[in-house]
């Protein structure tokens, strides 16, 4: 269905929690991609509790473009998340592995939206903007890119340039519906229309101010009981649809018109050669 790339300007607003929560609770089969150049991945310390080491991660990507083998490669460097229906991409160790990064982005991107053909979406922590070896443009190849920020003013102070920037992008891509604003904790003290007059984007979903939930995406914290029901799990559930319905609007009129890549003939090979080993 989608490309979604979730990122932020300043502070730390959750969009790792956030990736992951969205990942979790997708309906459909999607991989998450931890694009975030600071290194060390902040899923593998928090979610999997420093239990989980991959053999492989996004700098091995990086390797396999240079060698001519991205799509096939991608089956093989993502790990399953057990009990559910994500499939993850570990980011990078170490921050100065960015700079290897950023030849990978743009080949990345169009090998990342072919996955819609097969049925599977992919959602992208990009982390913060500005970075070296920020993921730029799997942002500007995305459906929908997200920005997140906090409602408060030391937030919005923050992203206020950034957004101005990002959006500009977008119009030079000639994109400007993909981009919009996910904040956390609507009314802490901002509404989404406050908000959105500030950063001149719209918002498109708030997720609810739930720390006792939020800790369950990001330090593998145990379920709160009645957690499926929870406030964060509810806004999760409603933020998707507003996803989806989003990525919709703007992708109908070109789906008539378009092609499945190259690369997906890859990408498919090498799924189903990783079944076969690990069956």
């Amino acid at each position: 269905m989608a490309l979604i790339v979730l990122t932020s300007a300043s502070g730390s607003p959750g969009v790792t929690t956030t990736a992951l929560g969205l990942a979790l609770t997708w309906r459909r089969p999607v991989l998450l991609v931890e694009a975030d150049p600071t290194g060390g991945s902040a899923l593998l310390a928090g979610y999997f509790r420093g239990q989980t080491s991959p053999a492989q991660s996004l700098i091995d990507l990086a390797f396999a473009h240079r060698a001519g083998g991205l799509a096939e490669a991608i089956p093989w460097v993502a790990m399953q998340v057990p009990d559910t229906n994500v499939t993850m991409i570990a980011g990078t160790t170490a921050h100065g592995q960015a700079r290897s990064l950023e030849s990978l982005w743009e080949p990345l991107a169009a090998t990342l939206k072919s996955l819609d053909a097969m049925g599977q979406d992919v959602i992208v922590d990009a982390g913060r903007l500005g970075l070296v070896g920020a993921p730029e443009p799997l942002m500007y190849a995305a459906d929908l890119c997200l920005l997140v920020t906090r409602t408060d003013l030391v937030a919005l102070a923050g992203a206020r340039s950034w957004a101005q920037s990002v959006r500009e992008g977008f119009e030079q891509q000639g994109g400007s519906s993909a981009v919009a604003l996910l904040t956390v904790g609507a009314g802490r003290p901002y509404q989404a229309k406050e908000v959105s007059k500030v950063l001149e984007l719209p918002v498109l979903a708030s997720l609810a101010w739930d720390t006792d939930s939020a800790t369950v995406f990001s330090h593998g914290g145990t379920a709160p009981r009645g957690f499926d029901r929870s406030p964060l799990s509810r806004s999760l559930r409603s933020t998707q649809d507003g996803v989806l319905s989003q990525i919709s609007r703007t992708t109908k009129q070109l789906s008539s018109t378009t092609e499945a890549s190259p690369a997906l003939g890859e990408v498919r090979a090498g799924w189903k050669r990783r079944a076969g080993r690990t069956a």
